[in-house]
């Protein structure tokens, strides 16, 4: 979903870096997948098809954060103005 975003610490020697990849449109999600001794997150699209890539060596990444955006949550939505269907408003 936009928004999501993963923060990713490698160890660069005498000091680290750290780098974001961030789902940047509607629709688009970001995954992490850690393959051969290398991590790997992408953003893609609705339809699976990848946008761009950022690769480390997995013994160099010292934190991966996941950051998911806050989804609302349907079950406190009010319905119908807050009462049953159904319910006559006069009784």
């Amino acid at each position: 979903m936009k928004g999501d975003r993963v923060e990713i610490v490698v160890d660069a020697g005498d000091t680290t870096r750290t780098y974001e990849v961030v789902a940047s449109r509607a629709g688009r999600r970001v995954e992490t997948a850690v393959r051969r001794g290398v991590v790997e997150v992408s953003e893609v699209t609705r339809n699976g098809s990848v946008v761009r890539t950022a690769r480390f060596m997995a013994n160099r990444v010292l934190a991966l954060v996941e950051q998911p955006v806050p989804r609302e949550d349907s079950s406190e939505k009010p319905v119908h103005g807050g009462r049953p269907l159904g319910e006559d408003p006069e009784t």
